[in-house]
């Protein structure tokens, strides 16, 4: 399952706006294997939470889950949504090993990966539409239920997304009940961003139809300066790193995702992706060492119209 990146509107996905996603290439693979011996210890965390989240929708499955293996090429706690893509993967391996009666549309598997998280979290369905369906979303959000995919396209094949992981982590609950307790007040902050936000994804969307970065990297930083100005999602050493990467190589970076951390992206073309990269690392060595500079490019899209889903949360 690919990761995503927020390119503008985190949040709106479920304040309402709009909002692009882009399915990255940083993949979380699930794996499932027979059990090996009966008295195997049960399963515990997210391979636990999700069996029984299935067990309550296919009573048929048995008491305990097949024993899984994971990796994710994405950094975790980043704002790339590798906690989203994990849980997908987790509901994808445990319903196909249950045999091909058992495996779920696309639309079902972003339904319950949605409302699986939403349980916990209280918070919106972009990244499940963009591990589940890939390639860039334009999507508008709702307060509750998975947001509408206005429209979607492949990203650019000739570009590349740099990811510059700060080594932080977000604290993504605590934020989204701040988040809500400013909706619930009628923040005017909120307000702001949100209408400053849902321009900037419009720029996006209209900057990746065009085929321009440059213009797709200025309404990111766009996105980025309102979430930094009215809602406090950056921090010092994320906007040091931004400063860097744009004196040293020219490259705007815009925090994907929300809650103070992780990581920032930015899009450059795919031929100067290799010595961008070079040169970020140099500049960010001395004084950032736990900054890991990662080039990537788009997970493709897996199907050529949005899925139809029914909100039921």
């Amino acid at each position: 399952m690919p990761c995503r990146a927020c390119l503008s509107g985190e949040d709106l996905d479920w304040l309402g706006g709009r909002s692009v996603s882009v399915a990255l290439d940083l993949p979380t693979r699930v794996e499932t294997s027979a059990p090996t011996a009966v008295n195997e210890a049960p399963a515990e965390g997210w391979p636990a939470e999700v069996w029984g989240f299935l067990r309550q929708r296919l009573p048929e499955l048995p008491a305990e889950p097949p024993p899984v293996t994971t990796s994710s090429a994405a950094p975790s706690a980043s704002g790339l949504s590798s906690s989203t893509a994990l849980i997908v993967g987790l509901f994808r391996a445990f319903t196909d090993a249950s045999g091909p009666s058992g495996r779920l549309s696309d639309r079902v598997l972003a339904q319950w990966a949605y409302e699986f998280e939403f349980a916990v979290f209280n918070g919106g369905g972009m990244d499940h539409l963009a591990v589940v369906e890939g390639g860039a979303l334009l999507l508008e959000g709702r307060e509750v239920g998975l947001p509408e995919v206005k429209e979607r396209m492949e990203f650019p094949a000739d570009w590349s997304v740099i990811v510059v992981d700060s080594g932080t982590r977000k604290n993504t609950g605590g934020h989204i009940r701040t988040v809500r307790a400013q909706l619930a007040s009628g923040d005017p902050d909120l307000a702001a961003y949100m209408r400053i936000a849902d321009e900037a994804s419009g720029a996006v969307w209209e900057a990746l139809r065009a085929h321009d970065h440059q213009a797709v990297g200025a309404a990111m930083s766009r996105a980025h300066e309102a979430m930094r100005d009215h809602q406090r999602m950056s921090t010092p050493l994320l906007e040091e790193l931004r400063t860097k990467a744009a004196r040293s190589v020219g490259l705007p970076l815009k925090v994907s995702g929300a809650g103070g951390g992780g990581s920032l992206v930015g899009v450059c073309p795919l031929v100067d992706a290799p010595e961008t990269a070079r040169a970020l690392r140099a500049a960010l060595r001395d004084d950032h060492p736990g900054a890991r500079v990662v080039v990537t490019g788009a997970a493709p899209g897996r199907s050529t119209a949005p899925l139809q889903v029914v909100n039921t949360a």
